[in-house]
């Protein structure tokens, strides 16, 4: 194992364990059996490695998701079944990674102050978006176009994230993913119903026949 690797390996164990707040370089550099200069050398900054490694985290989190949703989402099933089985699986690693996606929310917050750390994150955040699009859409990667992962792949970005730090500050009270479903689909329902503010077309009414010529 590389030197850069045993950091990768270390931060990652510091940042699941320890969170990304009290996670120092010298913590990183004992457990992976390095010098402190490595860090430096390797990553240029503590935050850097750090955000590496989460990213590093999160792979193997998709990887573990991927696998779950293979033996427990129906391929043959209805479109409303299969997403409600992938928002179960993905609520589910919220308990089973809890220190992962905490520490995400960790380095979301000093995103601000560190620009550098920001820029390694939006650069991931399109693959992640194309990811959230396949998934849940169930295609192929491949097939999702710029456009479909930065509507449908955000959409649900941006419902996970909110899902989250409802789960994270008050689990009792938030949505499960009967209740993802069902909001989706009467959402849908209204928008179909909608007439874009516009009044629906009647058919005019012709004035009664006078009794003229009658008699």
């Amino acid at each position: 194992m590389t030197n850069r690797e045993a950091l990768l390996k270390a931060a990652k164990q510091c940042l699941l364990e320890k969170g990304y707040a009290r996670t120092t370089a010298r913590d990183i550099a004992s457990a992976a059996g390095v010098s402190l200069a490595a860090i430096g050398y390797h990553f240029s900054s503590k935050e850097a490695l750090l955000t590496e490694a989460l990213l590093l985290a999160f792979g193997e989190w998709d990887q573990d998701l991927q696998r779950a949703l293979q033996a427990s989402v129906p391929p043959n099933g209805t479109p409303a079944r299969r997403y409600e089985a992938t928002w179960a699986r993905i609520i589910a690693t919220f308990e089973s990674h809890r220190s992962l996606w905490i520490a995400n929310f960790e380095i979301f917050t000093q995103m601000v102050s560190q620009p550098a750390t920001r820029e390694i994150l939006v650069s991931q955040l399109q693959t992640a978006r194309t990811g959230l699009a396949a998934m849940f859409l169930n295609q192929e990667e491949s097939a999702i176009s710029d456009r479909t992962s930065r509507t449908i792949g955000t959409f649900h970005h941006v419902l996970l994230s909110g899902l989250l730090v409802q789960w994270l500050i008050d689990p009792s009270s938030a949505l499960s993913a009967k209740d993802m479903t069902e909001a989706l689909r009467r959402t849908a329902e209204g928008l179909q119903n909608d007439t874009g503010g516009v009044e629906p077309k009647r058919k005019p009414v012709k004035p009664p026949k006078s009794g003229k010529g009658r008699g």
